[in-house]
């Protein structure tokens, strides 16, 4: 059995969940001028599509991105292990095992949720990617996936995945329906239960808890904190951005920014990204949320 990491709960008390499509390196610049303290998270990336793509399309990033995790998506824990230490190379500050995403896709290649039926094997490939590299290995995941979804079989996911050396687990405050719904509907349709996570941080208080899901309000979060160790906001934070400002100013401290001066701020960015080949669009659709 392996010792957990004992984890400073500070770094992970405001984040923002990976999501795909959505939070690529455009998305992350634009959100660290709007908070310079949160916790940025990549899509979810494949090992197998790290280890053998095409690197600096798939994982890199602008400095100014740090804090910045990179989640991935595999079951072997050889390969994992390559993927993150290939992520620390590159000056991740975290590599993030998702065991969480619900799609058909994802199960077919035998990670995503499905994986919470397995806490022996993620356990396996959490020692892995551990073993590889220096820097944090956190794990996000469900309460649980489709009838496997009592508390007890959540805490015996959490127990096995732990004594493996798992200090830190984001949990998104729904179970996954891996029969007949969508990924889209998998946020939304499963009810959000966050008393189950509350209660992991009081059954396994040595551990950081982050909780995720349907989460919106200043409010919300600070009814959060006073539960878990920090808050990672989804949807919220790309359709609002805004939140994420407002957020880090109560949390940290900082001034808030002005709308405009972020837009000021961006508008370089934009340039260069133009100059090199790319499109406006690829950049000004995660910014459509601003003046919400």
């Amino acid at each position: 059995m392996s010792v957990p990491d004992t984890p400073s709960a500070g770094p992970w008390r405001l984040s923002v969940a990976p999501m795909m499509d959505w939070t690529d390196r455009h998305c992350r610049y634009f959100h660290r001028l709007l908070s310079p303290n949160a916790r940025l998270y990549t899509e979810m990336v494949t090992s197998p599509a790290l280890v053998h793509g095409d690197r600096e399309r798939l994982i890199g990033f602008d400095a100014s991105e740090h804090p910045l995790a990179l989640q991935l998506g595999g079951s072997d824990p050889l390969e994992l292990a390559e993927a993150a230490r290939i992520g620390a190379q590159f000056g991740y500050d975290e590599i993030n095992l998702n065991v969480g995403c619900p799609s058909d896709r994802v199960q077919s290649g035998r990670f995503g949720a499905c994986l919470m039926r397995e806490p022996a094997l993620v356990a396996e490939c959490f020692q892995a990617m551990r073993s590889a590299v220096s820097i944090p290995v956190t794990v996000k995941c469900r309460l649980g996936v489709d009838e496997q979804d009592e508390y007890a079989d959540l805490q015996h996911f959490i127990e096995v995945v732990a004594a493996a050396g798992c200090a830190v687990f984001v949990v998104h405050a729904r179970k996954a329906w891996l029969k007949g719904l969508s990924p889209k509907e998998n946020r939304d349709v499963p009810p959000l239960n966050y008393q189950r996570v509350y209660q992991l941080k009081l059954d396994f208080p040595q551990l950081a808890i982050i909780i995720n899901g349907g989460i919106e309000t200043v409010a919300e979060v600070d009814t959060h904190l006073r539960h878990t160790d920090g808050v990672m906001l989804g949807r919220t934070a790309y359709h609002e951005p805004y939140r994420l400002a407002e957020l880090d100013h109560r949390l940290f401290g900082t001034p808030l920014p002005g709308r405009e001066a972020v837009i000021d701020r961006m508008r370089a960015y934009i340039e260069a990204h133009i100059a090199s080949g790319g499109k406006l669009q690829h950049i000004s659709r995660h910014m459509l949320g601003l003046f919400q």
